[in-house]
């Protein structure tokens, strides 16, 4: 078990997103699954990046998100409180916060731990509806 305020914060980022896991090979029996809470600030987004072989599954706990994914992140997907998101292996994708004024907290989990490899970043404005979301 891990009590509120002890999870573990020393987890791999996406250039701002604060990760802190409840349930990893960290600091609990667990091998094979990483779980934990993502936090953005207002109007954050990652930089590209993907999970290599981990399978991600997402869940909204508060705010809307955005997350651009495809060839060159033309394509992406908005989420609300509640949403529920999968992202494959070794997917390159974006993560944003479509707020300007709340923050957004995801709850997140991956298989088998939470890898996360950063890639060349992509401009703002080569991110469809960004600028003027």
């Amino acid at each position: 078990m891990t009590r509120a305020g002890l999870e573990d914060v020393n987890t791999a980022d996406s250039g701002g997103a604060v990760r802190v896991s409840g349930v990893s090979a960290q600091h609990t029996p667990a091998r094979r699954l990483w779980y934990g809470k993502v936090s953005n600030e207002p109007g954050y987004r990652s930089v590209s990046h993907h999970h290599g072989e981990a399978e991600t599954g997402g869940y909204v706990l508060s705010g809307r998100a955005r997350i651009y994914f495809g060839e060159r992140f033309e394509d992406y997907v908005d989420m609300a409180e509640g949403d529920w998101v999968f992202v494959p292996p070794f997917m390159p994708h974006v993560e944003c916060n479509l707020s300007r004024t709340r923050p957004l907290v995801w709850m997140t989990t991956r298989t088998p731990e939470n890898i996360v490899v950063n890639l060349p970043d992509v401009a703002d404005a080569d991110l469809r509806d960004w600028l003027n979301r």
